[in-house]
């Protein structure tokens, strides 16, 4: 068994892995000639986090869904960085409006520098992006577009909150399926496009794509908690602490409100309350990993990554459709 790059999706097949192999390499190097700029402090912080490493997990998926056509189109890598630029760019913003201090084990580039900074640099990102897109023809523009559409939608979702009647959670899922999964998807599908695939493999990519990337947010939600910050690279309980209610925070009020214990109660009134001092933080981080509504949290993200292994059904028994599924047990296991 073979694992291939820093997600360590596992491969058994040694062709496979060696272009894999290869095709993340071709991406890392096109990451930081795309982050380059004639101005020398515009190439240190567009490339702050791309040296700090990251799982590649867009590009890798990207990858495996090339090998459905020919994984060797002159588009296949230009287009992994595409989506990998876009994902960074929003890891910049995200952290502006997080307050975040840490992003992948290094200080977040508005800690490091200010909101302004990081702002512009995600501003840049997204412009080397569309620039690398443009040359991929319109189909690959028109479906960047879309994503970048669907993932300000979610944010924007996510700051406007539910609407007054609706249900939390599932305004929850449609929040990070455009925040999350919309990029993913797009991964999958211009893999196949790139690839000269057929469509039929890039609507199974597409739809792969949004399973998969849910079942990695609720994961993400659930290392928030549970995770030292080794697994992230961000410190632990940031969302409890900046007040957003990420699924194990919603499954222990829906809990409280379907008749749970005084205790489910108190500690949604914690929760409630001013988590930016470190004792009350600490407090609630600790209370709700030792809740059974991290366990219900855990089995969502399971639930998302079978959908994922599902869908790949009518795809051809080949190599990348093995590393796909086992890539959904990957995902989901980081929640154990």
């Amino acid at each position: 068994m073979i694992v291939v790059g820093p997600f360590g999706v596992s491969v058994r097949d040694e062709p496979l892995n060696a272009e894999l192999q290869a095709g993340l390499a071709a991406v890392e190097a096109r990451l930081f000639e795309a982050t380059k700029s004639d101005v020398p402090f515009i190439t240190e912080t567009a490339q702050h986090l791309v040296r700090a490493g990251g799982k590649r997990f867009r590009p890798l998926l990207l990858l495996l869904a090339a090998q459905f056509g020919d994984p060797h189109a002159p588009g296949v890598v230009p287009a992994a960085v595409v989506v990998e630029l876009t994902h960074l760019a929003t890891l910049y913003h995200d952290d502006i409006m997080d307050e975040a201090d840490m992003r992948r084990g290094v200080q977040s580039a508005n800690a490091r520098w200010n909101n302004s900074v990081a702002v512009l640099t995600g501003d840049f990102l997204f412009s080397r992006a569309s620039t690398i897109a443009a040359d991929l023809g319109t189909d690959a523009v028109r479906i960047q577009a879309e994503a970048f559409q669907r993932l300000v939608t979610g944010q924007i979702q996510e700051t406007a909150g539910p609407r007054a009647g609706e249900d939390p959670i599932a305004h929850y899922l449609e929040v990070i399926e455009g925040k999350t999964a919309s990029l993913i998807s797009v991964a999958g599908r211009l893999g196949a496009l790139m690839s000269g695939a057929p469509e039929s493999v890039m609507n199974v990519m597409a739809l792969y794509g949004e399973r998969i990337g849910t079942a990695f947010q609720l994961a993400d939600d659930v290392l928030d908690i549970a995770s030292d910050g080794q697994e992230s690279g961000k410190t632990p309980g940031t969302d409890l602490r900046e007040g957003v209610a990420t699924l194990p925070v919603l499954r222990l009020r829906e809990m409280a409100a379907q008749g749970g214990s005084p205790e489910d109660r108190e500690l949604c009134e914690l929760l409630d309350g001013d988590l930016t001092d470190d004792a009350r933080h600490a407090e609630a981080l600790a209370r709700l990993r030792a809740h059974p509504a991290l366990g219900v949290a855990k089995s969502d993200a399971w639930s998302y990554a079978r959908l994922a292994r599902q869908t790949l059904d009518p795809l051809p028994d080949v190599p990348a459709k093995a590393a796909l599924a086992h890539l959904c047990d990957v995902v989901a296991d980081r929640t154990v």
